[in-house]
């Protein structure tokens, strides 16, 4: 069997600490974990050793000024960055771990050491601003690997379906060419942002492309905005890599958005995404939401499951919900643009 490697996030060096019932807890890494090793691939799965980012590593996407004062707050004891981020005197180095992870992950498949990565740690990422923290993210985990990559000349996809928009992923690359960051997510909901008219600044127009789906929409929506729009854009672009935000807070169970999507959904999420990459060895997908831990655990084993190909036992995919007509409003705003 083909092998993936898996950045188990360093568990037992977790020091990020939120505090008595703070959705964003320890408890989801573990979860995701166990998630991989119920899966049918599990013997394939390949550790690597976690490594802490650098600071000229981190500075490619936020300004050193940021990182200094974000270091000095959390090494201080930390405290409320906004009412749902919170930090503490080990959130430093447990965020340095996680952006450090995605970076492995790079490195070992650049080395040829696996078909596909998953990276479960935390905290996660991708609401992350350049020199803001927010939305439980301190440091902007998929950006600082995506500049790894363009610093080497790479081409990348950023995917992204958490149910929260990655305000921050669109924002530091809202206008790189050489990147496509695809969101699809609910709305409305936090943050705000990712409307489908979002879909680039003036010097990489069309780069953008977002999915605002209403609440209650099933993974049918999703797939056939994927296969309608998603996999039309992705072909002109033609990445290198192709990096995944892999929240699993789209799921029916998850307490902090209302999308009813399944593990199912995820799997085949997945395998699209897979078919996106221009070969073995380019995807990584990165832990950001998820908040029901059994829906974590099902999502996380369907998703590896899927990268090599395979399957694993998890719930079926859903239908039957609203939001069809977001694929025609999207394909509007790319006509739009593409017509400029």
């Amino acid at each position: 069997m083909s092998l993936v490697l898996l950045v188990a996030g360093a568990p037992e060096l977790d020091r990020h600490d939120t505090g008595f019932g703070h959705p964003e807890r320890a408890s989801r890494v573990e979860a995701a974990l166990q998630g991989l090793r119920e899966s049918e691939i599990a013997d394939a799965l390949v550790p690597l050793e976690p490594r802490r980012a650098t600071e000229d590593e981190l500075a490619r996407v936020h300004p050193r000024p940021y990182l200094d004062a974000l270091r000095a707050f959390c090494l201080a004891g930390g405290g409320s960055l906004d009412p749902d981020t919170v930090a503490g005197s080990g959130s430093w180095d447990t965020a340095l771990l996680a952006a450090g992870g995605v970076l492995a992950a790079v490195d070992g498949l650049a080395a040829g050491d696996g078909e596909a990565a998953f990276v479960a740690a935390r905290p996660p990422g991708h609401h992350a601003l350049a020199d803001q923290a927010m939305g439980f993210c301190l440091l902007n985990n998929v950006a600082v690997a995506a500049a790894a990559l363009l610093e080497r000349g790479e081409r990348v996809l950023i995917v992204d379906w958490d149910v929260h928009h990655g305000n921050g992923t669109q924002d530091i690359f809202w206008n790189e060419r050489r990147v496509l960051y695809v969101s699809s997510h609910q709305w409305p909901l936090y943050p705000g942002t990712g409307r489908a008219e979002e879909t680039g600044g003036p010097q990489a127009p069309g780069a953008t492309l977002n999915l605002p789906l209403p609440p209650g929409a099933t993974g049918d929506v999703l797939l056939a905005a994927f296969d309608d729009v998603v996999a039309g854009a992705v072909e002109r672009f033609a990445p290198t890599w192709v990096l995944v935000s892999a929240g699993f807070d789209a799921h029916r169970a998850d307490p902090l958005a209302e999308l009813m999507l399944t593990a199912g959904d995820f799997a085949v999420l997945a395998g699209r995404v897979r078919q996106f990459a221009p070969g073995p060895g380019r995807v990584v997908v990165v832990l950001e939401g998820g908040y029901d831990l059994d829906a974590l655990r099902l999502s996380s084993g369907a998703t590896v499951a899927a990268l090599l190909g395979e399957r694993s036992a998890h719930e079926p995919p859903s239908s039957g919900g609203p939001g069809h007509e977001v694929i025609g409003v999207v394909r509007r705003a790319r006509a739009e643009i593409e017509g400029a």
